[in-house]
């Protein structure tokens, strides 16, 4: 006696369909009567399912069927983990066992933990599934209720939240006991939550929110340097608001990655606005790219897809986790080489980083005298190397604010405001950029340089003087042709000019020495 039906394993960020087969075969031995086993390369979580499928069975009135059971959870070349098969196998053997018609189980996907008393506990990656069931073709799919509304996001296919495993029985035994779940999408977007965080509450620091506004406008990498409590994290903190908002498509994507590293909460459907993701600089290589023992889990890079990822006081991460980003930050995706197989998490970011000057923090400072030698100084910045600051399209200097702007009112550019502006200059790029494949500025590269970034003979002058005085690299030359781009954007400038170059040279302070920034 045979049946199967459908579940689905997650490897990375991509779902495959595992159909899952029992076989009983009848014995005679009083001694071993029921025998139980899983093949198709399960691990130790799969393995221990069927004692919680026993269990679950067992209080819900029912029982292992008599003989041999195999079950094979196929393709059985892949490597397959977790506790979502619980669901599907304990259905399939229900099937067998002539509960209910195997053929009820056709064009459903069945995703799912069971608890000892047969409840269902919710998992990861739901929301990928459901995509993965809607593509192959399937009707419906089964899951835990915790996990409903989440695949419901996807249309085009009936997404049912189970609570206990006699609910899954009911529904295919007579048919009742399910309703689907049902999300607005429209409503979700119309409901994307304005931050209380606005630049109108930041005092002073108009240079630091006129660089801000131009990495937002081109989505450019950006480094603020600055003494302790002169606002690089309060000001970090409102980038997001300035963004614009996330399309459908977007939304899909960061909720997917969300989704499969569990942390997408059971009251939401879809991550509806940009990510912002700050992790503690004692952060591993494996936590900020992904990583795990077997089939890697996507880390916080992944996590500040389409958003932006804050590395405050960047020196002090280890300089292997800093390394490991530079791949990232130009390809816009991460890929990780396992045992169990090639994985490629997507990471498209905008970096933002806060240091201090030196040790100490008040090397320059006006205020209060550094301790720290010139030795210390290099070697703190030399924490970070070359390659990696190249990789950054800014770095400013964030002075302290004045006690007469700290004490006067407050009356900066409100967000709002600033995203509009934004959204031109994306506008604009969008039309540019319709033929191919780049998306913003920070992302032309090799010929599209010459294309897009065109300079007029005084321009050309400018910037080639320019290079021979601040000695600046290939890499930092496309930096500024690209910053240059973006600054006339948001003047709405086709072709760039002298003031556009000089002020984007002037967000590369770390290409000059620090006695020439002091």
């Amino acid at each position: 006696m045979m049946c199967k039906t459908l579940s689905a394993a997650i490897h990375g960020v991509d779902v495959h369909s595992v159909e899952v087969e029992v076989n009983i075969t009848r014995i005679s031995d009083p001694q071993t009567d029921r025998i139980v086993s899983i093949i198709g390369l399960p691990d130790a979580a799969i393995r221990e399912s069927r004692d919680r499928i026993w269990s679950a069975l067992t209080m819900c009135g029912f029982s292992m069927p008599k003989g041999r059971s195999t079950i094979n959870l196929a393709p059985a070349d892949l490597r397959k983990s977790g506790s979502a098969f619980d669901l599907a196998i304990a259905l399939t053997i229900l099937g067998v066992d002539g509960v209910f018609a195997a053929e009820e189980l056709a064009g459903t996907m069945l995703v799912g933990e069971l608890s000892l008393s047969g409840e269902l506990r919710p998992i990861s990656g739901a929301l990928p599934m459901a995509m993965h069931a809607k593509n192959i073709g399937l009707r419906r799919i089964l899951l835990p209720y915790e996990n409903a509304r989440e695949a419901a996001a996807v249309s085009g296919i009936s997404v049912y939240g189970v609570r206990h495993l006699l609910d899954a029985v009911l529904f295919f035994t007579e048919h009742r006991g399910l309703i689907p779940t049902q999300v607005d999408l429209q409503e979700l977007f119309a409901q994307q939550q304005q931050s209380s965080l606005d630049f109108s509450d930041v005092k002073g620091q108009e240079s630091a929110k006129r660089a801000l506004l131009i990495a937002a406008a081109g989505n450019h990498n950006l480094l603020m340097i600055g003494e302790p409590g002169v606002g690089k994290s309060l000001i970090a903190n409102r980038i997001p608001g300035i963004l614009p908002k996330m399309t459908l498509e977007e939304a899909l994507e960061v909720s997917k990655i969300y989704s499969i590293a569990g942390v997408l909460s059971a009251q939401q459907s879809l991550v509806v606005n940009r990510p912002f993701r700050a992790p503690h600089h004692t952060v591993s290589d494996a936590g900020l790219l992904g990583g795990g023992k077997n089939i890697p889990r996507p880390g916080e890079i992944s996590l500040a897809h389409r958003g932006v990822l804050f590395l405050e006081e960047l020196p002090e991460y280890r300089r292997n986790v800093l390394e490991v980003l530079r791949q990232p930050m130009e390809s816009g995706e991460v890929t990780l080489a396992r045992a169990a197989g090639s994985f490629t998490f997507p990471a498209r970011i905008m970096l933002v980083a806060a240091m201090n000057p030196c040790p100490c923090g008040y090397y320059g400072s006006q205020t209060r005298r550094c301790t720290c030698s010139s030795f210390q100084v290099q070697n703190y910045r030399n924490r970070i190397s070359g390659p990696l600051l190249d990789r950054i399209d800014l770095h400013i200097d964030v002075p302290p604010v004045s006690f007469e702007l700290l004490t006067a009112k407050r009356s900066g550019e409100s967000s709002a405001s600033m995203r509009d502006k934004v959204n031109q200059a994306r506008d604009r790029q969008l039309h540019r950029f319709k033929n191919t494949d780049i998306l913003d500025n920070a992302g032309i590269y090799g010929k599209h340089l010459d294309q897009f970034c065109q300079l007029n003979q005084s321009s050309l002058k400018f910037i080639q003087h320019t290079i021979r005085s601040l000695k600046i690299n290939a890499r930092s030359y496309d930096r500024i042709l690209r910053i240059s781009r973006s600054i006339a954007d948001l003047e709405d400038c086709e072709m760039i000019n002298e003031e556009h170059i000089s002020e984007a040279i002037n967000y590369r302070s770390l290409d000059r020495s620090l006695e020439e920034r002091y």
